[in-house]
């Protein structure tokens, strides 16, 4: 299979031929699990402290008769606090349905979050969520506006030395992208309680740049709305297909395809 390759004005310079890595099978199922196990590593543990609720000096007296007995005395049997105020004394505590008592199915600290995949169903995913970023079909699904343009978008290396976002924003509209930078600009507000916990507006991914050596291209990009930025034997299944939705729309260094048959073949 052969791709057409573009210059920094968007116009074919040449052809190069495509790696066996773009004939890999679509396995949206592995896609998944390696997308969920790398953001299985970001969670942090959390959970509640073991003793909370169960400081308490309150007891039960299992006794029917005798000195401070509580049984046949018409009241639940519970733990309850002993003296003190009238209006604190024989109160329920410790137990989960008790004022001040501890919860009933908290989380627990040491839960273990991290997700596992095998190495190579790793690789493969990372080989599927390559080979879907040339299916048309895939890319559109996800939400990318590619009007009229031919994937993949491979560009000479000299987009490596990008070091402005004015630059790389005009290279793109060169490209046909203008529609898609819109649609990523665009932001909406979050409905729920996120917009009180630091995450108020949803942002759209937009385009990923992958190339092999960086002289000043990710600053360029940093700034362009839903945009990332990677080396090519950085990748990973996050960043070809966000929020486990393959089909990203990739812009590929000459470089970096030449680097994929090296080490995906």
């Amino acid at each position: 299979m052969k791709a057409n390759i573009v210059d920094v004005n968007a116009k074919q310079k040449a052809e190069i031929t495509l790696p066996k890595v773009f004939n890999t099978a679509y396995r949206p199922d592995l896609i998944k699990r390696a997308v969920l196990a790398i953001q299985s590593h970001n969670r942090q543990a959390f959970g509640t402290d073991p003793l909370a609720g169960h400081r308490t000096s309150a007891h039960y007296h299992g006794v029917r008769k005798g000195p401070h007995h509580m049984m046949n005395t018409e009241t639940a049997r519970m733990k309850r606090i002993h003296g003190g105020p009238p209006n604190l004394s024989m109160r329920a505590r410790f137990v989960s349905q008790s004022v001040k008592g501890r919860a009933a199915h908290p989380p627990q600290v040491e839960k273990v979050w991290d997700q596992k995949i095998n190495k190579k169903e790793k690789v493969l995913a990372i080989k599927s969520a390559i080979a879907a970023t040339i299916v048309k079909d895939i890319v559109v699904q996800r939400g990318h506006v590619i009007n009229g343009i031919s994937l993949p978008l491979i560009v000479e290396d000299n987009v490596q030395d990008f070091k402005k976002t004015q630059q790389v924003k005009a290279f793109l509209e060169k490209l046909g992208l203008k529609d898609e930078l819109e649609r990523a600009s665009v932001k909406k507000v979050r409905a729920g309680k996120g917009k009180a916990r630091g995450r108020k507006y949803k942002k759209r991914k937009s385009i990923l740049f992958v190339v092999s050596d960086d002289k000043g291209i990710s600053k360029a990009v940093k700034n362009i709305p839903g945009s990332d930025f990677a080396i090519v034997k950085n990748l990973n299944a996050e960043l070809l297909a966000p929020g486990t939705h393959a089909g990203r729309l990739v812009v590929w260094s000459e470089s970096a395809i030449r680097a994929l048959g090296e080490i995906y073949g």
